[in-house]
């Protein structure tokens, strides 16, 4: 068994989509991080990215589950092979059910933070990815969907 085997058998278990080419992780502990980080860097290996744009998207996924880890409580991240004619990517989906983000324009700031860290998660995230859209509303959670285009 590999450390990312046994961090699959330890922390978040996906749930497997209908299609098989995506999968749920919830992400409730600081292990379910780690777990998270392994199940999107197998993820990428698996959809054919190269070292540098594997690299961009586990970055963006630890950035994402760490904020809503740490400021939505816990959620869950989705990870799921899409196609767009005859291009293939992997789209992130986090969700949360915490106070959601109150001014998501300065969330989405450089430097900005509610927290200890630095204050680069939301932006650099957005900056790591293709497309990237934040669904937030105080009380009610939220969601950021990010998709990275393979260029091969």
């Amino acid at each position: 068994m590999t450390l990312y085997d046994e961090q699959l058998t330890r922390g978040a278990h996906p749930e497997q989509g209908a299609a098989g080419d995506s999968a749920t992780y919830q992400v409730a502990t600081e292990e379910d991080l780690l777990t998270v980080r392994h199940a999107v860097r197998a993820a990428t290996v698996e959809a054919g990215f190269g070292l540098v744009d594997q690299t961009r998207i586990v970055t963006a996924a630890s950035e994402l589950a760490r904020n809503a880890y740490i400021h939505g409580g816990g959620g869950s991240l989705s990870v799921e092979q899409v196609r767009d004619g005859g291009r293939t990517g992997l789209r992130l989906t986090m969700r949360d059910e915490g106070p959601g983000i109150p001014d998501l324009e300065a969330a989405l700031t450089d430097g900005y933070t509610t927290g200890a860290g630095l204050g680069h998660g939301l932006g650099g995230a957005r900056r790591l990815m293709h497309e990237f859209s934040v669904h937030s509303h105080e009380g009610e959670g939220t969601t950021v969907v990010a998709t990275r285009w393979n260029g091969r």
